[in-house]
């Protein structure tokens, strides 16, 4: 492993450089306070601006283990290494995982996704964090690794408060656990611009189908991104519109979704956000504007829903 030591202003930094995920996860034991680098696109600006003075910089682009992605065989789960980034899930995942693709296309400028990548995203653990949503939404879960072994955190729980996480001093981001899309998925943002900008507020969206025979009626994912001091989930939208589709039997059905029923859903998914007033809008704003972006994405995979079934009932 490579170390060098950085020094600005008089104080010194290390600089280390493992090339193997074992050498890495030594090194944070050796040195907990160390911060991981991979793409560099949030560290990196808060050093130059000195934000940030870390005593020791790990580097972990040299980890080839945390630049891979795999299908877990047999539990329809996709596998994420922490390193791969926001380009590579555009042009790799699309059809596994939309919904992150989706993000993935409104962070930043093609530099910067062609260096940030999903651990980094999480470790911020930034409110307005463009993938946290989606992830909400699936249900994802992160997997952090030490010398003591490895752990799978839900990242419902993962986020504690705005960029603090639940990760221990010792322990790395290795990969992240995403169930394949067995259903439509949408993201949405609003800024004043579609990428390049931090998100006013992000909604995300999951509808899970149900499945004939197994018993499984169906179920609904939601995330929120930049309505609160960590990303949320809207549990009371997504418990009644899944038992609307299945009250009703639109999932068999795939007829059209009721106005009120739109209206009902967007108003608890705003309900669930706890925003606050700051320079990019007033928490006013943002729960309108989330009433809005919820009621579109719901179109959006609803209709995208009904054309799949309608071309299955048809081929």
């Amino acid at each position: 492993m490579t170390r060098l030591s950085l020094g600005k202003h008089g104080k010194a930094m290390e600089f280390l450089q493992p090339t193997t995920l074992a050498e890495a996860i030594e090194a944070k034991a050796a040195h907990p306070g160390a911060v991981p680098i991979a793409g560099g696109t949030d560290v990196m600006v808060e050093i130059n601006f000195d934000m940030r003075r870390p005593g020791a910089l790990l580097d972990l682009t040299r980890v080839p283990e945390l630049t891979c992605w795999e299908q877990a065989s047999g539990d329809g789960v996709v596998r994420l290494g922490a390193g791969v980034t926001y380009a590579r899930l555009i042009a790799e995942l699309g059809g596994l995982l939309p919904g992150l693709a989706m993000a993935a296309r409104t962070v930043g400028s093609p530099q910067i996704r062609n260096r940030g990548t999903i651990g980094g995203n999480l470790g911020a653990a930034s409110p307005a964090g463009d993938c946290h949503p989606v992830l909400l939404a699936a249900g994802a879960a992160v997997q952090a690794a030490s010398v003591r072994g490895t752990r799978l955190i839900p990242v419902a729980e993962f986020f504690l408060a705005p960029k603090r996480n639940a990760l221990h001093s010792d322990e790395l981001i290795t990969s992240v656990l995403v169930p394949r899309a067995r259903g439509p998925q949408q993201f949405a943002k609003i800024g004043t611009r579609n990428a390049m900008v931090i998100a006013v507020c992000a909604f995300a969206l999951e509808l899970r189908p149900a499945r004939v025979g197994s018993g499984d009626e169906g179920s609904v994912g939601t995330g929120i991104g930049s309505a609160g001091p960590t990303p949320l989930r809207a549990p009371a939208a997504e418990e009644f519109l899944a038992g609307v589709l299945a009250d009703a039997g639109l999932w068999e059905s795939a007829g059209p979704l009721p106005d009120p029923v739109l209206r009902r859903f967007a108003e608890l998914a705003a309900a669930a956000a706890r925003p606050i007033d700051d320079v990019r809008g007033t928490a006013a704003y943002r729960r309108h504007a989330l009433a809005v972006l919820a009621r579109r994405t719901l179109a959006w995979a609803w209709d995208s829903y009904r054309a799949g079934r309608g071309a299955s009932r048809c081929g």
